[in-house]
């Protein structure tokens, strides 16, 4: 039978536990028909204070994501949504793809991840130089260059945020991504990417594209957008971007 609320499609997404941002930012660009089902990665130590703290999040998130995945099928999802973007640019091209055939043996499901959205959303406009805003200390941002790199992309700039923990990413104000903003615009690059779920940019990034007439890709917009679309769901989302309200 048919759900009575996701009659069109329900979405599986897996989320660290200390994200406060992605869900709501999903649920704020939602479409008629489609619902969004969250199973919370237990993350026990949230220290991101220097390199090692990234790398032993992306441990504990490896060591969890089974279990997230097999709570969440129990609600029947039609297709699975990677609600992290570090541990999808890890290992680069080849480590997103072990990534992606990881869900599908895990839930028999596609699944979007924010590299991928990423990328999408790049060749889509035809970009070549991009800057980039991150949460992430050293270690992370180096992940993201090593991505974009192998895919044909140059990261031009990156600002990484350096965030102390998991939690404090969302603490994140749209004065200090503002700041970023600028700080990665530079003259020679055709679009800005953010990743980290955790930081709340969908509608900053929206309002920028305005400001510099090129593209602004929110992570969340973009892993979001790539869901609906994989899925022939065409609706038009506004106040999230290009993306969204014109793809």
């Amino acid at each position: 039978m048919t759900d009575a609320l996701g009659w069109r499609r329900k979405f599986g997404v897996l989320v660290p536990s200390t994200n406060t941002i992605v869900e709501p930012d999903f649920y704020a660009m939602a479409v008629p028909g489609v619902t969004s089902h969250f199973s919370r990665i237990h993350i026990r130590n949230q220290d991101l204070s220097d390199d090692a703290g990234l790398e032993n999040l992306l441990v504990q998130i490896r060591a969890e994501i089974g279990s997230a995945c097999e709570r969440v099928l129990t609600c029947e999802p039609d297709y699975m949504v990677m609600g992290m973007s570090a541990e999808t640019f890890g290992g680069g091209v080849e480590g997103n793809r072990a990534f992606v055939a990881q869900i599908r043996q895990l839930t028999g499901l596609d699944v979007a991840t924010g590299a991928e959205a990423c990328e999408r959303a790049l060749k889509l406009y035809g970009a070549r130089r991009i800057g980039v805003i991150t949460p992430y200390q050293p270690v992370g941002d180096a992940n993201l260059v090593r991505f974009f790199g192998e895919i044909g992309f140059e990261v031009a700039a990156i600002e990484g945020l350096k965030c102390p923990t998991a939690v404090s990413i969302a603490h994140v104000g749209e004065d200090e991504l503002r700041a970023a903003i600028l700080d990665v615009n530079t003259p020679d690059v055709d679009a800005i990417v953010q990743c980290g779920t955790n930081l709340s940019m969908v509608r900053l990034a929206d309002e920028a594209e305005r400001w510099l007439g090129k593209p602004v890709i929110a992570i969340n917009a973009a892993t979001w957008w790539m869901a609906l679309r994989d899925n022939d769901i065409k609706d038009k989302v506004y106040g999230a971007g290009a993306l969204l309200r014109e793809y």
